[in-house]
């Protein structure tokens, strides 16, 4: 494998655990970019995984998750199943149990033993190469070539969109679907409703002014802190504000991965309240108009999950995958909402949604165990509700969902143009503002520069904009836009 491959790779994961939580503890789960031969490690191939599929499969015609009706049909069926998983939370406090019992109550012979695993990108790599990993597991970076070599198709990508959001996340040449996510993540804003409430706030804000306005509301009429900066926790910072910057701040799901390394002044003021500026500018005026918390040096990532249920916090800017949590730390999970965050685009407010971790079903599985693992896959995903405790963005399109985005448009910051795949990389690098990799410390800068008047909004964005401008000649990029 060439080293650009493997230092994308790097990079990719870097970038992919920024979107969610990285604090350290496993109930923060990683959202997968799609594998391609350009950003994705090529797991070492399994000599028996390279025989055709066996009988029975999508290919084939034969097993498909659309075929399958829950509840009529397997259910005689006997045989055990294992699947691995990266949740190691919910394995110990006994929900998957409880899922698998439920499971159970439906397909009393399928035995479904489960595994979660601490170190899971790492470890299910390791087991994926050598076999030894069960029937279903969450996908790993793994090259869309090589998805038929590990992997069982539900079907075609047109076919189970007609089932799931996210069917193309992980797809082979051919159009098949080999990876259901067992969640998604929006991007947005927590807050707690009671707050807004008292604070008078009888409608979401839509803009950066609005927002701010809302903010000195929650100051004036209540004790909350208005925006939790989670400053000390670092992943926080770069991680979640940078996650969004492309189609939600610009209405264009081409500027991230396609423009933002061909523009000259990525960072000017737009004027309207859109664009990068406009993006950071709420945090840099929350902090100089004293929004937050009282010393940002001491916050507590695992304190604020309280705070912000109690009504202690009025706003913090996570993944949807932070809604569950906040939820299930005091008696005011109802108090938690979630909004989109409030930039607006001629008229329109945006968020980008995917898929978290993907089930995928071993091809080397017997015929038995693939059609139980599809069965369990199905129920999962339709049956369960796992998605929806997790306040999860839904994934089956039949089931029901407590997750309200109304008026929103949900879109995707669309891949780099074939040949261009590394420039979003190399530009980070060269320029060591790394948006969505790991940028921690410019966004903690923005922070410390606002609360101390040492230096202005308007500077801090020229000085992107030089360092932008020094790599883009560095790394040889053309200047478009």
């Amino acid at each position: 494998m060439k080293l650009r491959k493997v230092l994308a790779l790097t990079l990719a994961a870097a970038m992919t655990f920024s979107l969610v939580g990285c604090g350290g503890s496993s109930d923060e789960a990683a959202t997968e970019a799609p594998a391609t031969e350009e950003t994705a490690e090529e797991a070492p191939a399994d000599d028996a995984a390279e025989e055709a599929p066996a009988e029975g499969t999508a290919e084939e015609g034969g097993l498909t998750y659309g075929s399958i009706k829950l509840g009529e049909d397997y259910t005689d069926l006997t045989t055990t199943i294992k699947f691995i998983h990266h949740k190691t939370d919910r394995e110990e406090d006994g929900t998957i149990a409880d899922l698998v019992s439920r499971f159970n109550e439906v397909y009393p012979n399928i035995t479904v033993e489960t595994e979660g695993v601490t170190d899971y990108q790492e470890d299910a790599l390791l087991r994926l190469s050598t076999g030894d990993w069960g029937d279903i597991m969450f996908i790993p970076a793994v090259d869309a070539a090589d998805l038929s070599t590990y992997f069982v198709p539900y079907g075609t990508v047109e076919d189970m969109s007609q089932y799931v959001n996210f069917a193309d996340q992980w797809k082979d040449a051919e159009g098949n679907c080999y990876g259901i996510g067992y969640m998604g993540n929006a991007q947005g804003i927590l807050y707690n409703k009671k707050v807004f409430a008292d604070a008078g706030i009888t409608e979401l804000p839509k803009t950066p002014d609005e927002f701010i306005a809302a903010l000195q509301a929650i100051k004036d009429n209540t004790d909350a802190i208005p925006l939790y900066t989670n400053y000390a926790a670092g992943w926080t910072m770069g991680g979640q504000w940078d996650a969004l910057l492309g189609a939600i701040t610009t209405g264009d799901e081409t500027w991230l991965n396609q423009k933002f390394v061909h523009t000259a002044e990525p960072f000017k003021d737009n004027g309207d309240g859109t664009g990068a500026y406009a993006l950071y500018k709420i945090l840099y005026d929350a902090v100089a108009n004293g929004l937050i918390e009282e010393d940002y040096t001491t916050t507590d990532w695992e304190g604020c999950k309280a705070m912000i249920n109690n009504g202690e916090i009025g706003t913090m800017v996570l993944g949807s995958w932070a809604i569950a949590q906040m939820k299930a730390a005091g008696d005011n999970p109802d108090d938690i909402g979630y909004m989109p965050f409030p930039i607006t685009v001629n008229g329109q407010q945006y968020t980008t949604a995917g898929p978290d971790y993907c089930y995928g079903i071993n091809v080397n599985s017997s015929d038995d165990n693939k059609a139980a693992a599809m069965v369990f896959v199905k129920w999962m995903v339709e049956e369960s509700g796992w998605c929806d405790f997790e306040g999860g963005y839904p994934i089956s399109k039949t089931a029901e969902t407590s997750f309200v985005f109304d008026g929103v448009n949900v879109v995707t910051n669309l891949t780099s143009l074939p040949g261009e795949e590394d420039f979003m990389n190399e530009m980070n690098a060269e320029s060591e503002l790394s948006f969505n990799a790991g940028g921690d410390a410019k966004v903690q800068a923005i922070v410390e520069a606002a609360a101390t008047g040492s230096e202005s909004y308007d500077d801090i964005m020229a000085d992107w904009t030089a360092k932008w401008n020094d790599a883009q000649e560095a790394c040889g990029i053309e200047v478009l836009y």
